[in-house]
């Protein structure tokens, strides 16, 4: 069925009598599903070495309306679900959310939930049916020995979003958060000594066969005064360079990534590190072939934090929608680093219990996954 009247139906069964005559609603989506294998090299004893699992590759559905208004101007609106067909777990609107007006001369300004500044690296390890643990996002955006995420490493919180239009190879996204990092905060003395908020900048230039791009971001969060509720969540500050090559069916990437953390209050850095990824890819008919060597380097504050990680993964298209891919990937930590897995310490979700490394412990992936858009 056209996803179109698909969608004007799911609505009509859900909501009868509803008129959708002024807009346009699209369903898209994927199931992402795989069984892996994950071990920790150096597990203190008495805990699980290994464990074979069935794990969720954030499957979605994603709802897209648009209605036009005319002289060019479009109001429109996503709801992105996620959910787990491993656990059954809930489905909720977690994703890319947002409601906004786009024109054709302007651009597009939106507000809700966003992906922004985390995952600009140009691997593409984590695409079709490759594992999303094996992602350079794993040591790229993480800092304090691989504890602290950077731009949460998934979506921000209550964002004002500014994209513009395509201006030849030059594109642009400005965004401001009220709070990032969770629920706006109250208007009591509890909440007195600053307001959170973060913003980032995203200037692109896109040709043909390559890109080069900027991400800037610089957060912090709400914070209470020391004698009645210290600020558990420091300041940040990201600038990522990325960009990549194609010719053919060869892709070359490349990435470095400097973040710092700084206390909520006092202002003292805390973390300062610094991190660089070669993503390469070569497609072929129905063959693909991607990998990427990622190196975070130990933290100027903490050291021995460092990290380095390796990833390979093969797919094999069996249509246009649906994929089959196998994962090998391996983190190997200074003695004092804590890097994982990206999505690994989501206990329940796409983790597991206990699957956290200890300092100088080293997770290692084997992966076989399926994904089936539409």
């Amino acid at each position: 069925m056209n996803k179109k009247l698909m969608a004007v139906a799911v609505a009509a069964a859900m909501a009868p009598g509803l008129a959708l005559a002024q807009s346009s609603v699209t369903i898209s989506g994927i199931f992402k599903v795989g069984v892996d294998n994950i071990s920790l090299g150096q597990r203190a004893s008495g805990t699980n070495h290994s464990e074979t699992r069935v794990t969720d590759n954030s499957s979605r559905i994603i709802f897209n309306v648009t209605e036009d208004l005319g002289g060019g101007l479009q109001a429109i609106a996503q709801m992105d679900g996620r959910f787990a067909p491993d656990i059954s777990t809930t489905f909720n609107a977690s994703g890319n959310t947002w409601v906004g007006l786009r024109g054709k001369s302007w651009g597009t300004l939106t507000i809700g939930r966003h992906d922004l500044h985390y995952g600009k690296q140009p691997d593409d390890i984590a695409s079709k049916a490759g594992a999303l643990m094996g992602a350079a996002v794993s040591l790229m955006d993480y800092a304090g020995g691989g504890g602290v995420a950077i731009a949460n490493a998934t979506r921000t919180n209550n964002v004002v979003r500014y994209d513009t239009p395509q201006w030849g190879i030059f594109s642009g996204t400005v965004a401001f958060s009220t709070n990032a990092t969770g629920v706006e905060g109250d208007l009591t003395a509890l909440n007195t000594t600053r307001k959170g908020r973060a913003w980032t900048l995203n200037p692109v230039l896109t040709g043909s066969v390559w890109q080069l791009g900027y991400s800037y971001w610089n957060s912090k969060s709400d914070a209470a005064p020391l004698a009645v509720a210290p600020a558990t969540t420091n300041d940040q500050r990201g600038d990522v360079l990325y960009g990549y090559y194609r010719w053919g069916g060869f892709k070359l990437g490349a990435a470095w990534n400097k973040s710092r953390l700084r206390s909520a209050v006092g202002n003292a850095v805390l973390s300062n590190r610094t991190a660089w990824t070669i993503p390469v890819s070569y497609t072929w008919g129905k063959h693909n072939v991607y990998a990427h060597y990622t190196k975070a380097r130990s933290d100027r504050q903490i050291t021995n934090t460092g990290a380095s990680m390796f990833a390979m993964a093969y797919v094999y298209d069996l249509s246009k929608r649906t994929t089959l891919g196998v994962t090998l990937a391996k983190i190997t930590n200074s003695s004092a680093g804590t890097y994982n897995f990206f999505t690994n310490a989501n206990t329940g979700v796409f983790g597991s219990v206990n699957a956290a490394p200890l300092a100088g412990e080293d997770p290692r992936l084997l992966a076989v996954n399926i994904r089936h858009a539409f």
